[in-house]
């Protein structure tokens, strides 16, 4: 019974992050402490490890769309997994219920900047430009600032790492917001660059012992069904709603880990 309960929920949570270009650690996390009683360290890992999976998945489907830029996401992709590697080792140093207040903390604050400033469209000659034509003739033309870009991934990488969540949860307002590329790319690029640090990720939380294999195998399971339905239905969305069930989804699992400290 377990193991269907696990396959369910990561088959839900996969529909989401696909969506929105997450993990579904931002789900999983949580719900692996409050609803399995996971210890926080593991839940983290154990989510880790399913991500890989999460992101390989939908990397997939977003790679028939053509909606992955993989240039940039190379580039961001600098930062990020050494910053995941760096934010796994960090757990070490905290408590489990510092490390839920901030995690808590920190998902109220990305779901305000997303829900306050929507995403335009600007072209500027100190940015790279690009153009992406996706497999249905849909083009994209947008102008990318990498410098802060980069420096930023190394921070999403560092929160992937310690929180357990996708990288996604800091890329996508970063690439959206500050970078400037549009939230459907934004999405697509976001898994494609979570595989790699998912990896770099799960790996350290293994060799630090905190990884439940047999809830990652189901987990696994679920969220690659999920994750193919997610990007499906990404597609057909419009940007603005697309940020908000982002916004709204980090608001929710942020508030239920505040009444469970509390």
């Amino acid at each position: 019974m377990l193991e269907l309960i696990l396959v369910v929920i990561a088959a839900l949570v996969g529909i989401v992050s696909a969506m929105i270009g997450l993990g579904g650690g931002f789900l999983i996390v949580p719900l692996l402490v409050l609803l399995f009683n996971v210890e926080i360290h593991q839940a983290v890992g154990t989510s880790l490890t399913m991500m890989v999976f999460t992101a390989a998945s939908a990397t997939f489907a977003y790679a028939r769309q053509k909606r992955i830029d993989y240039k940039v996401g190379l580039i961001l992709t600098i930062g990020t997994v050494p910053g995941a590697v760096l934010g796994a080792y960090l757990t070490t140093l905290v408590s489990g219920k510092l490390l839920t207040g901030l995690l808590a903390a920190f998902l109220l604050l990305v779901a305000t900047l997303m829900m306050r400033k929507e995403y335009k469209n600007t072209k500027s000659k100190v940015r790279w430009q690009r153009m992406i034509v996706d497999s249905q003739g849909v083009s994209f033309n947008y102008s990318a600032r990498l410098v802060p870009g980069i420096i930023l991934s190394i921070f999403g990488g560092v929160v992937s790492g310690f929180f357990g969540i996708g990288v996604g949860t800091v890329m996508v307002p970063v690439m959206v917001l500050i970078v400037g590329i549009p939230i459907h790319i934004t999405v697509a690029v976001s898994m494609f660059i979570m595989f790699f640090t998912s990896i770099s990720g799960a790996l350290t939380h293994l060799a630090l012992g905190d990884i439940m294999p047999e809830y990652a195998l189901y987990l696994s399971v679920g969220i690659i069904f999920g994750t193919q339905v997610g990007a499906a239905a990404a597609r057909k969305m419009k940007s603005r709603p697309l940020q908000m069930i982002f916004a709204i989804f980090l608001v929710v699992v942020a508030v239920r880990m505040i009444l469970g400290l509390l």
